[in-house]
């Protein structure tokens, strides 16, 4: 290959930025269709808040991929670190730091047991990681049919409100998180490893690379990246993704008389289960909540 075409195939641009691109200027083009403004500053500011939850969910997950790996249990991952860490917190600005560190530690179990089925019962990813979120799914439609906890004031303060100019807080730590994740995975010899172990496992194995050792260390940072978004999903509940509105199931509601808004139990976590109902009011308080499956 000459050396101009060495630089051509240098300068490509990657499709991913391609299909960013295209995808801004089709939402473009229908929202101004419809009368509205995509870019000003108000729904950029929003853009950028729901940007944040779903970027530092996939900034954990990314390490698993490029394992080789797979989990299908992040979204009651987030679930459940919601409800430790605002049970913990209960509305105290005290209980922020044990909050976040009870949740770091109960998700980073959760991935401990994902990589640990992965690796030493070689169960595929795709069936340990859904066993296991079915296994948190169980655990909170049971344990929980109420509000449980709240968040501390300064948790919704600096990250459901607090910008740089017009750029939230939420979107600089979901940047950080980004930047932290590119430095481990190309300047260190585990982002090497990990790579490798993702591209040809028995070529890793051969080569001396604990191929074992690897996946599970990015399985377990993997699932508390998803505390984070559960955090600014309670903090800014306002701009998250629609919440739905769900029923306990141990509080039957009359045919009679249907429930006030008061009695609503709203879910704040990323949920797979049944949404149906609208969206619910901003609250800092999270919920003990059983999606209700319609018979």
């Amino acid at each position: 290959m000459t050396a101009p075409s060495l630089r051509s195939a240098r300068r490509r641009v990657p499709g991913v930025y391609v299909a960013l691109a295209l995808t801004l200027a089709t939402g473009w083009l229908i929202v101004t269709i419809d009368g509205g403004q995509l870019f000003n500053q108000a729904t950029t500011v929003s853009l950028l808040h729901v940007a944040a939850g779903l970027g530092l969910v996939a900034v954990g997950q990314t390490l698993v991929v490029l394992g080789g790996s797979l989990d299908l249990s992040v979204a009651y991952v987030v679930s459940l670190s919601t409800l430790v860490a605002a049970e913990t917190m209960n509305g105290r600005d005290s209980g922020l730091l044990p909050g976040i560190g009870l949740a770091l530690t109960v998700s980073a179990a959760v991935g401990l047991a994902n990589g640990l089925l992965v690796t030493r019962l070689r169960i595929n990813s795709f069936i340990a990681t859904l066993g296991v979120g079915l296994l948190l799914k169980g655990y909170l439609d049971n344990g929980y049919d109420g509000p449980a906890g709240s968040t501390a004031p300064t948790l919704v303060q600096t990250l459901g409100y607090q910008r740089v100019g017009p750029v939230p807080l939420s979107f600089l730590l979901l940047i950080a998180a980004t930047g932290a994740c590119w430095f481990v995975l190309s300047r260190t010899r585990f982002g090497h490893h990990l790579i490798a172990v993702g591209g040809a496992p028995q070529v890793a194995r051969l080569s001396g690379v604990r191929t074992d050792r690897v996946l599970v260390t990015a399985c377990a940072p993997g699932s508390p990246g998803s505390i984070w978004p559960a955090g600014w999903a309670r903090a800014r509940p306002g701009s998250a993704p629609r919440a739905s509105t769900t029923w306990s199931r141990s509080r039957p509601w009359s045919s009679a008389a249907p429930p006030s808004p008061a009695d609503a139990v709203v879910s704040s976590a990323p949920s797979a289960a049944y949404c149906c109902s609208p969206a619910s009011t901003p609250s800092s308080t999270s919920s003990r909540s059983t999606p209700s499956s319609s018979r």
